[in-house]
C-alpha cells in the first residue's frame, strides 16, 4: 500500500471558510481573528522560540566558540588508500568512484598515513610533507592542483590581483 492509494476517509475533508464575506456569513468583521493583537494583524504572529516575555531558553543556555565563516574544509585521504585506488594516476574522480570521497568533496588533501609502494601520479590540492616525500620515494608523481577561491573575500579580491599581475 502506497500513501497516494489511500481513500480519504469520510469527514476527513472540510470545505475552506470564506473569510470576509459579510455578517451573515459568520466570518464576517474581523474574519475569525478577533479583536486587536498581534495576531490580528497581518505578517502578525509570534516568532519562533519566544515564550510570552519570558528570557527564551535560546538565551539562557550558553553560548561557546564561534564557527570561521573564513574556513576552508579539505576532504582527507590516506596514502593507505591510494594504495587501494587502482591504475597509475589517482584524482578526484577515481578516488570517488573507489568510495573514498564524496561526490561533494571539492578540496582534497593528502595525507601520510599508510604505505604506498607502486608509482602513481597523484593529483591533489595539498599535500603533507609525508606524503610528498613518500609517494615520490616509491618512484611516484605529486600534482598540485590550484584550489578556487571559496570565501567572499577572496572572489572579490581576485580581479585586483589579476590587474597587478597583468601591470
Amino acid at each position: 500500500m502506497k500513501l497516494h492509494s489511500l481513500p480519504a476517509i469520510k469527514g476527513s475533508t472540510h470545505r475552506h471558510k470564506r473569510l470576509g464575506c459579510g455578517r451573515g456569513s459568520g466570518h464576517g468583521k474581523t474574519s475569525g481573528r478577533g479583536h486587536k493583537g498581534m495576531k490580528a494583524r497581518s505578517g502578525g504572529g509570534v516568532r519562533t522560540g519566544f515564550e510570552g516575555g519570558q528570557m527564551p531558553l535560546y538565551r539562557k543556555l550558553p553560548h561557546r566558540g564561534f564557527r570561521n565563516i573564513n574556513r576552508v574544509e579539505f576532504a582527507i585521504v590516506n596514502l593507505s588508500s591510494i594504495e587501494k585506488v587502482g591504475g597509475t594516476e589517482v584524482d578526484r574522480d577515481a578516488l570517488v568512484k573507489a568510495g573514498f570521497l564524496r561526490r561533494t568533496a571539492t578540496l582534497i588533501k593528502v595525507l601520510g598515513q599508510g604505505e604506498i609502494t607502486r608509482s602513481v601520479t597523484v593529483s591533489a590540492h595539498k599535500f603533507s610533507a609525508s606524503a610528498k616525500a613518500r609517494i615520490e620515494a616509491a618512484g611516484g608523481k605529486v600534482v598540485e592542483l590550484k584550489a578556487e577561491a571559496h570565501t567572499e573575500a577572496e572572489k572579490a579580491d581576485e580581479p585586483a590581483k589579476a590587474e597587478e599581475a597583468g601591470n
